[in-house]
């Protein structure tokens, strides 16, 4: 279950807003994350807290393929994304990196900034506690959700192959 405020954020918002080009000289989440939205928003990594959301519209993280701008979200402590789409190379980055994400057209026109946001992942439910509205997304299947609970595809692996060594 995932609790937080929520930060909104328009249509096509593109990877070189989330993470800017200009600090693409390190690849150590935290560095990123301390510039993450800066063109978007400058200084967001100071006046969100972890544990908030993002509501965006469509097209979240069209642009460059970086995996860096889901690896600056998810380190500045965003806990989940919800937007109306994704781009396609986005959100399998985000799913790679452990980044929960969901896509809710009707959450992403109806939720404001600053509204409080409760989320079931396993069963794609937003329940906005500001407003007691209720939204839909689509669940990620079982091993989905195991992959974004463990912090992305590596660790995931590693705790799968680590189990089937114990067992042998």
């Amino acid at each position: 279950m995932i609790k937080g405020k929520v930060w909104s954020f328009g249509a096509d918002l593109n990877t070189d807003l989330i993470i800017p080009a200009r600090y693409l000289n390190t690849s150590d989440p935290k560095v990123l994350a301390e510039y993450c939205l800066e063109d978007a928003r400058p200084g967001f990594s100071k006046i969100m807290s972890p544990g908030d959301i993002i509501v965006a519209g469509t097209n979240f993280g069209c642009g460059s393929s970086r995996e860096h701008a889901p690896l600056a979200i998810k380190y500045a402590g965003i806990a989940c994304v919800i937007a109306a789409s994704f781009a396609r190379i986005f959100y399998r980055n985000a799913l790679n990196i452990g980044l929960a994400i969901l896509e809710s057209e009707e959450a992403s026109k109806d939720v404001k900034e600053g509204e409080i946001l409760q989320i079931n992942l396993e069963k794609g439910l937003i329940n906005n506690l500001s407003t007691n509205r209720i939204y839909h997304a689509k669940p990620f299947p079982g091993f989905m959700q195991e992959l974004i609970t463990a912090g992305g595809l590596i660790p995931y692996l590693r705790r799968n192959l680590a189990e089937k060594e114990q067992e042998v």
